[in-house]
């Protein structure tokens, strides 16, 4: 009897090494990392959302090649208070009311940070936040995400492909301005000068239909430059706000 079992745990023992090498060996086994979207809601406006934007960039900048994408967005509705944000769309208001829907949680405010679509938190608590993006760090994307982005005739020539997706999904495109500073006058903020960090200048929307691959184009901003702008693009579920996968567009040179 030792002798049959000691055969059976061997063979099973050439079998998961040979099923190992297969795996690692195998071109069509692809592993997708884990990630991190941090989408965070704030305003020139409000005197919470100093710090949770000092907090992004801190966060950015330790975490920029551990599959981590910040992206800002100044909301409108503190517009009227004192202060007009010089970089608040009501676009970014309504996606906020989105995730409102999405996660039912109402009602919306500053500064929120919502994490891969999933939940969201007060972004300026510091150990809550990168928690958050330790558990978003440890699953693997569902979508598999390529961006190349050229620029032609004063425009944004975006090239995607995905892979995963699911049929119900949507791709986005951030334009996004890497850091800026703004001396606020009035409101809340009033006389100091407040950091930015990862604003979304434009945001755009890509329908997937049967289509998993195909060229946007996007606005190109004022001041666009490959140095201090970048842009994101990421995967999101229609029906829940789940975010599926995200990466960072590669730059590619004109052609002549």
């Amino acid at each position: 009897m030792k002798k049959i079992k000691l055969i059976h745990l061997t063979v099973l023992l050439v079998f998961l090494i040979g099923t190992t090498a297969f795996a690692q060996n195998n071109p069509d086994k692809k592993e997708v990392k884990g990630f991190a979207l941090l989408e965070l809601f704030t305003s020139e406006g409000c005197s919470s959302c100093p710090p949770a934007d000092e907090l992004m960039g801190k966060i950015q900048n330790e975490c920029k090649d551990n599959n981590l994408y910040v992206l800002a967005y100044h909301v409108d509705y503190w517009d009227k208070q004192g202060w007009k944000d010089i970089f608040s769309n009501p676009d970014y208001t309504q996606r906020q009311y989105e995730y409102a829907n999405f996660l039912g949680k109402e009602p919306i405010y500053t500064p929120q940070l919502i994490v891969n679509g999933k939940s969201e938190y007060i972004a300026s608590q510091e150990t809550v936040v990168r928690n958050a993006i330790k558990s978003a760090l440890s699953k693997p994307a569902v979508a598999d995400l390529k961006l190349e982005v050229s620029e032609i005739n004063n425009s944004l020539s975006v090239k995607y492909a995905i892979e995963g997706a699911s049929k119900n999904s949507r791709l986005l495109i951030a334009v996004v301005q890497k850091a800026a500073k703004s001396n606020v006058k009035r409101g809340e903020n009033a006389h100091r000068i407040l950091s930015h960090y990862q604003i979304v200048h434009h945001l755009h929307t890509v329908n997937l239909n049967k289509d998993r691959s195909g060229i946007s184009i996007v606005h190109l901003p004022k001041d666009f430059n490959t140095k201090d702008w970048e842009v994101i693009g990421f995967v999101q579920d229609r029906n829940d706000g789940i975010i599926l996968g995200v990466n960072k567009a590669a730059f590619q040179e004109p052609s002549l």
